[in-house]
């Protein structure tokens, strides 16, 4: 059968393109898959990064792909739908990560031939940072659609505030597998240029208000010398109240600092250092960090905001913050590393460490892009 593919794919960058281009790669081995880009994805007067396009350092496999879509100019809305429709897809897949999106990716659902299905994969229906135009476009998005894939209960639960009686299907999100393989710690650290025989802390990824970096230098700010954190990820807006935060800090000399986008090639170095990776978020759906997370086999301390609970609590595969606060980040972290009593009930030290990782293991087996793929056709068919 045929399958369109309407989002973001090389050049641009990012955890969105990179999940987009293994879908691609996937569907591919049994279909006629055909990827429709964006020409413009967000004017640069609305991106808060550096740049939205991968640049030599990033080392990111080109993906074919037909440039057609500009989110700002709705006469490409028109030449898009056309072009699609005149590929005569029998799916048309797309994703929906925020309401920017809506006005263009809605037209394009709205014109589609009779015969197409039309399924979207959800990241959030309901943005982390909201706008007064969250609800209405998103209701004109959501509206034309036969189906949609959530990748967690949350996503669910937003979805069916808008739309109750929405056909859908929840598949956790699918597992990254192209950054290669694990290093030594030892070798890790000495490229990222740390020191040796701490207990690394790492956070990784976009640096936004929701992702709480600010409650992790806090809790951070309250452990003793043995440990150390590394922060790894470009910032979405000033990044001057984590640098007061990190100034201020008793253990500033153990905090590690690369604050630009972190290349494929590189995204191993800094998870291979890593004894755990750290989620402080106030809000969330999905991570797609976590998913990084189970490749290198690095467990995992979240908050219980929005999925993380539901794919990493539940899972085995790390530990669970009631609030995102540092006191209770600091207290799991000691936990943790064995450096204070578990609550009853629970266990830390490295028997816990290693039975999470033998729980990430089993993970991956299960959130396979073989199995994401399998699913979401056998969905389509009940369309």
């Amino acid at each position: 059968m045929k399958i369109a593919i309407l989002s973001c794919f090389y050049p641009y960058r990012g955890g969105i393109s990179q999940f987009n281009a293994c879908l691609l790669e996937e569907l591919g081995k049994r279909h006629t898959v055909k990827a429709f880009n964006f020409k413009r994805q967000y004017p640069n007067l609305l991106f808060p990064g550096k740049t939205q396009y991968v640049t030599p350092e990033d080392n990111a496999v080109p993906v074919q792909a037909e440039a057609l879509l500009d989110t700002a100019n709705p006469f490409s809305y028109v030449s898009t739908a056309k072009a699609i429709r005149n590929w005569g897809p029998d799916l048309l897949v797309m994703r929906y990560w925020m309401s920017y999106f809506a006005p263009s990716l809605g037209y394009v659902a709205r014109h589609m031939n009779e015969n197409c299905k039309i399924i979207s994969i959800l990241d959030n229906v309901i943005p982390h940072e909201p706008r007064f135009f969250d609800r209405p476009f998103t209701r004109y998005f959501l509206k034309p659609h036969d189906g949609y894939i959530v990748l967690c209960d949350a996503v669910k639960n937003d979805l069916l505030s808008f739309m109750p009686r929405a056909r859908y299907l929840n598949i956790p999100h699918p597992l990254y597998s192209h950054f290669g393989r694990k290093l030594e710690r030892e070798e890790a650290e000495k490229t990222i240029g740390i020191q040796k025989n701490k207990k690394n802390i790492l956070f990784f990824g976009l640096i936004r208000e929701y992702k709480g970096l600010d409650i992790l230098i806090e809790a951070f700010s309250q452990l003793d010398s043995s440990y150390q954190l590394i922060i790894a990820g470009e910032p979405y807006g000033s990044f001057e109240k984590y640098r007061k935060l990190i100034d201020e800090s008793p253990l500033k000399e153990n905090i590690y600092l690369t604050t630009h986008y972190i290349p494929d090639s590189r995204v191993g170095i800094y998870f291979s250092a890593a004894h755990v990776c750290v989620l402080p978020y106030r809000s969330a759906t999905q991570s797609g960090v976590s998913s990084v997370a189970y490749h290198f086999e690095v467990p995992m301390i979240t908050t219980a905001a929005g999925g993380l609970k539901e794919t990493i609590g539940d899972r085995g595969t790390g530990m669970i913050v009631d609030r995102p606060d540092p006191d209770a980040v600091a207290s799991a972290i000691r936990i943790y590393f064995g450096d204070a009593p578990a609550p009853e009930g629970r266990s830390g030290g490295e028997t816990a460490r290693n039975e999470m990782i033998k729980n990430i293991i089993r993970e991956k087996d299960r959130l396979s892009w073989s199995n994401f793929c399998n699913k979401l056709m056998e969905f389509y068919r009940t369309l």
